[in-house]
């Protein structure tokens, strides 16, 4: 008789076949197919955990799957590769899930003709799984490295460069782990008090954050569906984007460019800093997504925001100095949220090389909006020093009238006007911040 299906595990290698051959980012194909499903909550995160895990710890899993097996997994044809994965997941990292459910629900979906194959190399792991040695650390550190938090040799190579051997590891680490749901609170609609005992009652965990009062964590929130965040009374933001926000210190009355606005949550929360009293100009390169700031707006009850198509590179006379803060979150590599998208930890670093120089024209373009003693605040989501301080030190080269200012929040401060945030320091995503105030 044949084994019926699981549905769970037969969407998420669905969803890990279609990122494998389409190259659509993980979280995007994951609320697509969700959306979709009928799947009861607790499937619908059996497949987030798989999807994401496995996309995640690719580099292991695959080290895993060589040692037990003669054929090598890029020998394979994609749904098996991503089966023994799956498998090879669920029996690694997911303790609630009995060894022998973890090998038969996964060997039920295999084609015909794999099953045997899929079986007998997760049956290996079983029996001596715990026994395969990964790279020697003394011998062999950069494999070492990468076998061990799954990350290319070439990303391990340059984090090391960066932070140094033992720090290098502590960030690798963090980005081996989720980080939990934090919420900014829509002060125009709710308070941090009410936010976080509605959400108590509704049986989730809250923890107030220590930075900043209206961020709220929960880690086993599930945004999807959820009425607080329908009715505009909060929405998900790390707690490093609503950090950047704080430094951009808006004030009611104020008038604020948001130079690379999309998909709008530092736009959503500057609007709630001041109050909804002012103006807003949100500009994004791409058309598409400026509907998303929009809808979002309409949502969070904000009626401030003026969205435009705009390249952030090309100058406009008309906003000439007429800015009191400007905000210019770049567009960036992403080597900061790793954990949030996973599948970055993949991309070619060479990708990469051309964007300091279109970060650095983006900054040189809108700094010409700032009013004499306004601010301008950079940021990205990378944790690379070339996009990052270097960048700012060439701007700041030819651009004599900024200057840097230092900032702290809630025992976080920047040093030189600047602060790079880590998931292992910070709890957050990694971001960059640098603030800088035109000279009066």
């Amino acid at each position: 008789m044949e084994q019926m299906q699981n549905p769970a595990r037969a969407l998420a290698l669905q969803i890990l076949n279609r990122t494998d051959s389409a190259g659509q980012y993980t979280n995007l194909a994951l609320d697509s197919a969700l959306k979709k499903s009928s799947l009861s909550a607790p499937d619908k995160a059996l497949v987030t955990i798989l999807v994401y895990g496995v996309t995640e710890r690719r580099i292991t899993l695959d080290y895993l799957a060589d040692a037990l097996s003669s054929r090598p997994m890029e020998a394979l044809d994609g749904t098996v590769r991503n089966l023994l994965r799956m498998g090879l997941y669920q029996l690694c990292y997911l303790d609630r899930i009995p060894a022998h459910a973890a090998v038969s629900e996964t060997v039920s979906l295999a084609p015909r003709r794999a099953r045997g194959f899929v079986n007998a190399v997760l049956r290996e792991y079983t029996r001596r799984g715990q026994d395969i040695s990964f790279p020697d650390k003394t011998t062999d550190p950069d494999r070492y490295l990468s076998v061990t938090y799954s990350l290319p040799v070439p990303l391990c190579r340059k984090l090391v460069g960066i932070f140094g051997r033992e720090r290098a590891e502590s960030v690798m680490e963090a980005f081996g782990h989720a980080p939990p749901v934090t919420l900014r609170v829509n002060t125009l609609k709710a308070s941090p008090e009410q936010m976080a005992s509605e959400l108590c009652e509704l049986g989730y965990r809250v923890q107030a954050s220590d930075v900043l009062p209206t961020a709220l964590r929960a880690p086993d929130f599930i945004p999807s569906g959820s009425p607080q965040l329908q009715e505009g009374q909060a929405f998900v933001q790390d707690l490093a984007s609503q950090i950047c926000v704080e430094v951009l210190g808006a004030q009611p009355g104020d008038c604020v460019i948001d130079a690379c606005a999309c998909p709008g949550s530092k736009t959503f929360g500057t609007a709630i800093r001041m109050q909804n009293k002012g103006k807003i100009l949100a500009y994004d390169l791409h058309k598409s997504k400026l509907s998303l700031i929009e809808s979002g707006a309409a949502r969070l009850g904000i009626d401030i925001i003026e969205v435009r198509e705009r390249d952030a590179r090309s100058h406009d006379p008309e906003l000439r100095e007429i800015a009191d803060r400007v905000l210019c979150d770049v567009p960036c590599s992403g080597f900061g949220v790793l954990a949030k998208k996973p599948e970055i930890r993949y991309k070619d670093l060479s990708d990469a090389a051309a964007l300091p120089d279109i970060q650095l024209a983006i900054l040189q373009n809108c700094c010409r909006y700032v009013k004499d003693g306004g601010v301008l605040v950079y940021s990205t989501c990378t944790i690379f020093p070339e996009e990052n301080e270097q960048n700012v030190a060439r701007f700041l080269a030819s651009h004599p009238e900024f200057s840097p200012e230092d900032f702290s929040l809630g025992g976080i401060c920047s040093t030189g006007g600047m602060l790079t945030l880590t998931p292992d320091a910070h709890g957050t995503d990694g971001f960059f911040i640098a603030k800088l105030v035109k000279r009066a």
